[in-house]
């Protein structure tokens, strides 16, 4: 009897670890090879005219800003993890969504933000197709209040290659970048 007791009694204090090692947050618990590429602005942008700073103190935070990126191949999708920063306290819209884009402007996929998250970064994530062949995606925030603008992100999904571009208060087109 005592020794059932005890086996109960780990068999309960495992599978409650278990759900603290779990392989990802939110996740279905598979497994996979599939890499994951972290990105991030890393401090620079090429603007094409030169090197700019771009840690946040610079940005216009009016503005919903991509701060990093992170994505990994899920069959033929890829699942796509974007930090914005957004002062979502000092006016009356917010950063309501992001957006995957191809070179030309084509949207390829959105992820819909239902509330304001203040005024620090924080990250979401959506799975979406890219067609294939397409090596490079742009990735934009868009806030009520001002559409699109801020900083975005050109990222290479073949290398993990990167680069931060600052928009200003209008989106800019990226047709014919390298990426």
């Amino acid at each position: 009897m005592r020794r059932r007791r005890l086996l109960s009694a780990l068999a309960g204090s495992l599978a409650a670890l278990a759900g603290c090692v779990s392989p990802s947050e939110g996740g279905d618990g598979t497994m996979t090879d599939e890499t994951t590429t972290a990105v991030t602005d890393g401090g620079r942008t090429d603007t094409g005219g030169g090197q700019a700073d771009t840690d946040a103190d610079d940005l216009d935070l009016r503005e919903a800003n991509v701060m990093g990126v992170e994505f990994e191949r899920v069959g033929g999708d890829y699942r796509f993890s974007v930090t914005l920063l957004h002062d979502d306290d000092g006016e009356s819209g917010y950063a309501n969504w992001w957006v995957v884009e191809s070179l030309d402007g084509t949207e390829l996929g959105k992820r819909e933000l239902l509330h304001a998250h203040g005024t620090k970064e924080f990250t979401r994530s959506e799975t979406i197709s890219i067609p294939e062949g397409t090596t490079c995606v742009v990735v934009r925030g868009h806030d009520q209040a001002h559409g699109y603008g801020g900083q975005a992100m050109l990222v290479n999904l073949e290398t993990g290659a990167v680069r931060a571009e600052r928009q200003g208060s209008e989106p800019s087109s990226f047709e014919g970048a390298e990426c």
